[in-house]
């Protein structure tokens, strides 16, 4: 695995190149008799870091899709009743990752994974999620896949559901923090200083543009934000959902579409930029509010989970054929992935009626510890370096991207940064006989752990660990073993618990599920610390009573 990241003492002033280059750009033109070749030469000097995109040095695109199931996606189910032919086609054109996963079966979690290259729970978030008041989760100063391709000369944005919290200005002063409790963001919010500036939010952590809304679209406050302002002051009460402050010309139904459109400006704008760039697109779909516009309300035959599903396919297109209008598709790696599985709020039942299985042939759904949780699309199209219509069965982790981009463009990672992400640059490329991990731990929604080994899952924990029976809190797992030990190259539906026919296979996992909490890291390097102490076995919760 490469470690690499560029320090900042090397960093390149941008306004500042961007003046030099003006001058040399001027200067260019009187000397052109020199040849072409020569120009080039004095070129690579003034620009160190800024480059334009190459096939060596792509433009990257991470599309991050919300409760979206691995069924879901028709290059992964045969079956699949809802039409993907955008997301298909970078699968067809790309690779396929048969095995990846989340580091959480639900959101908040899953995004510092991705950014940071972290593991979420060595943060203060054991269980649950954010909301839209929270404080911010990523901890200032720590490196993010912004701020390392932005010390490599990219251009960053971020486009989307942040859900990551950030600092909202009080109007009495101060800062809003509903920690983690969502009764309290209503009073909180009417708080909030609309036309005060955020911080600590995508713009400190390494993003040069941010457009999007604060948490998950069920979550107020109701409103777009441009890098650090609200695009409009939230004045009136409204509900998707939870009820809350929104801003007068704020509609859940519109907030796929814009975030497409900022998406393609984004692309053409930079189309031709001297930089490479990198787009963070975590859309806001098909999460609740499940809101499909009304061209595309009805076309799935199914319901608007799969309408919605499919306006998300859309989306991709839009992206895809942006890129081709401006002739970069060919300089573009793009990944379509999800945050983790879908949620039971697509009315899995009335999907399974019209023959669709959202989750494939896998155990459960969006809050589990199954892989019906955490398992989720990853296909990844790079022309030129990605065989296309391959597939793998690579063990990797949407938290490995970061380790991936780094080695792309010859970036350093601290000892201390990234330290559970490795990266899968040769499997991409078709040069690995095995795979950059054999284990990857992930985590339900009441953090229960799961650790993977080879073919192997241990769950620590009985039940789901989530929202499918049996369900903690709600079903009484005493009579349960408290482990679940599954080998999923015969049985990927996790049907059968092998806990006691394995003692010994448990114990060794068990042991390296307590070393990667114990190391503060999983990559090689020296041990380091979690933010806070991590309980390996969760207390089973007790049903409540009705």
């Amino acid at each position: 695995m490469i470690h690499s990241f560029t320090d900042s003492t090397r960093r390149v002033d941008v306004a500042e190149w961007h003046r030099s280059l003006q001058d040399f750009r001027h200067w260019e033109k009187l000397t052109r008799i020199a040849g072409a070749f020569v120009a080039a030469a004095i070129l690579a000097v003034f620009s160190p870091s800024i480059q334009a995109a190459t096939s060596d040095r792509p433009n990257m695109i991470f599309i991050l899709a919300d409760d979206q199931g691995f069924g879901d996606v028709g290059a992964l189910n045969p079956e699949s009743k809802i039409p993907t032919p955008n997301i298909d086609r970078i699968a067809a054109e790309g690779m396929i990752f048969g095995d990846a996963h989340t580091s959480s079966s639900v959101c908040t979690p899953t995004r510092y994974s991705v950014l940071t290259g972290r593991y979420h729970w060595r943060t203060h978030l054991q269980k649950g999620v954010l909301g839209g008041f929270s404080k911010p989760l990523i901890s200032p100063g720590r490196m993010t896949i912004a701020s390392m391709l932005k010390s490599q000369g990219y251009k960053t944005a971020g486009i989307g559901k942040w859900h990551l919290g950030w600092d909202w200005p009080l109007k009495e002063g101060g800062t809003a923090n509903d920690e983690g409790d969502f009764s309290k963001s209503y009073a909180k919010g009417w708080e909030v200083d609309y036309g005060g500036e955020i911080q600590n939010g995508p713009n400190d952590l390494g993003f040069d543009y941010f457009f999007g809304i604060s948490a998950s679209l069920d979550m107020p406050p109701y409103v777009f934000v441009r890098n650090r302002v609200p695009t409009e002051k939230a004045t009136v009460e409204k509900a998707f959902h939870r009820k809350g402050p929104a801003g007068a010309n704020f509609e859940a139904v519109d907030v796929l579409p814009t975030l497409t459109d900022e998406a393609v400006r984004f692309i053409d704008d930079n189309a031709d930029s001297e930089q490479p760039f990198f787009i963070y697109l975590p859309l806001n779909a098909p999460h609740t509010p499940i809101v499909p516009t009304k061209q595309w309300q009805g076309k799935s035959g199914i319901n608007q989970y799969g309408d919605f599903t499919m306006q998300v396919d859309w989306t991709v297109g839009q992206v895809l054929q942006s890129l081709d209008k401006n002739n970069i598709a060919d300089e573009t790696l793009i990944v379509f992935t999800t945050d983790n599985g879908c949620s039971p709020a697509a009315k899995i039942d009335e999907l399974e009626a019209a023959g669709h299985d959202q989750n494939y042939i896998y155990r459960g759904h969006k809050a589990d510890i199954f892989d019906g949780g955490h398992r989720v699309p990853f296909l990844v199209r790079w022309p030129g370096k990605v065989k296309p219509g391959s597939r793998t069965e690579h063990l990797i982790g949407q938290i490995d991207f970061l380790a991936t981009a780094a080695e792309i463009t010859g970036a350093t990672i601290p000892d201390d940064r990234a330290e559970d992400s490795f990266s899968f640059l040769p499997t991409l490329l078709g040069k690995a006989d095995s795979p950059a991990r054999n284990s990857i731990v992930s985590q339900s929604i009441g953090g229960q752990f799961a650790i993977r080994d080879g073919q192997w899952k241990l769950c620590l924990c009985p039940g789901s660990g989530g929202w499918s029976a049996p369900r903690p809190g709600r079903d009484d797992l005493t009579g349960l073993p408290p482990m679940q030990l599954y080998d999923l190259s015969t049985d990927p539906g996790e049907e059968k618990n092998l806990l006691d026919q394995h003692p010994d296979r448990v114990a060794k996992m068990t042991a390296m599920m307590r070393k990667a909490i114990d190391d503060g890291r999983t990559t090689p390097g020296r041990k380091l610390t979690n933010d806070v102490e991590i309980v390996m076995v969760k207390p089973v919760p007790k049903p409540r009573r009705n």
